[in-house]
């Protein structure tokens, strides 16, 4: 409109390459992932929400959307839609992580249901790709942090068949596909 493109209609479904110091909710104090997106995306009915949000010193793949169905199709652990963050730590890997990681008998602290098995790939010395079924909070430092070594870095690489372009810089975004929307799923 008057040389402008005019935003998509609903449903609108975006990635964003999250930085750190950023948070996923609008009611934090500081920086939020909002304020990385056009002004005029905080005027949608219904607004964006992040589909699982990343802790404010994560970085990696986050989604929003204003589609509620896809959101929580994609967030329920049934979903099939695994999670993929890379870790670097603190100390060198013990070797016992994947195990432990893996078995469905982990309890985090002040909780009273075991996380789900999770996938373990040592990438080196102090590296690893963790896959999640499900996203509680803080789960990767916790699990890492209940193996006794602790997360200096963590960034979410994948969400379903949906991976992190290499070209999509921190800060950056762009609006999905329906092929992307159909990989999440494995489409």
């Amino acid at each position: 409109f008057r040389g402008e493109p005019l935003d998509p209609p609903f449903p609108l479904t975006i990635m964003l390459h999250k930085p750190d110091d950023y948070t996923c909710s609008a009611d934090d104090p500081g920086a939020t992932v909002y304020d990385l997106l056009p002004e005029r995306f905080a005027h949608r009915n219904p607004g964006l929400n992040p589909i699982g949000r990343l802790d404010k010193d994560t970085t990696g793949l986050l989604l929003l959307t204003d589609d509620g169905k896809l959101l929580h199709k994609i967030i329920h652990p049934k979903s099939g839609c695994l999670k993929v963050y890379h870790a670097t730590l603190d100390r060198p890997l013990e070797g016992h992580e994947g195990g432990l990681f893996g078995s469905g008998t982990l309890m985090l602290n002040s909780e009273n249901k075991p996380l789900l098995p999770a996938g373990f790939e040592a990438l080196g010395e102090k590296e690893a790709l963790i896959t999640l079924h499900e996203g509680r909070y803080h789960q990767v430092r916790l699990m890492f942090a209940a193996a006794g070594n602790h997360v200096t870095d963590l960034k979410r690489i994948s969400i379903g068949g949906l991976r992190l372009p290499d070209d999509l810089e921190e800060g950056d975004w762009r609006i999905l596909t329906p092929e992307d929307l159909a990989s999440l799923f494995g489409g």
